[in-house]
């Protein structure tokens, strides 16, 4: 399923960087991402960054983090057919439950995962590119 697409889903690595980054370049292509329209990210990446946001700096500001990304970002929930596709990558390509769901949420939108995670980039079935 290698084709151009136009439709984005992003990782929560990216949103580590936007959040924690001290490196200006990398900034710069952050804030290049805004230009998009359809921005996507899964549920799942609202776990991990309230996750790691709660360990770090407290229950308010992972609030605010994560309506932050809920402002600007498509949060696309997990169904059947993610679940199933998750399951399928996990099994696969021996991921954890949180890439395998990323994976799939891809896969079933037709969009290209933005991460540096090279797990993603085992992944036939999906496009995946950095900033």
């Amino acid at each position: 399923m290698k084709t151009k697409m136009n439709k984005v889903i992003y990782d929560s690595r990216f949103f580590v960087e936007l959040f924690y980054s001290t490196d200006e370049s990398i900034h710069k292509r952050i804030l290049a991402q805004k230009l998009r329209k359809e921005k996507f990210t899964s549920a799942i990446v609202i776990h991990e960054i309230y996750r790691h946001a709660i360990k770090r700096e407290g229950r308010d500001v992972a609030k605010l983090k994560v309506a932050l990304v809920q402002k600007d970002f498509r949060v696309v929930a997990v169904d059947e057919q993610i679940a199933e596709r998750s399951a399928e990558f996990r099994h696969k390509y021996n991921l954890s439950i949180g890439d395998s769901m990323i994976a799939a949420t891809a896969f079933m939108l037709g969009a290209t995962c933005i991460s540096d995670d090279p797990h993603f980039r085992q992944i036939k079935e999906i496009e995946t590119t950095w900033i």
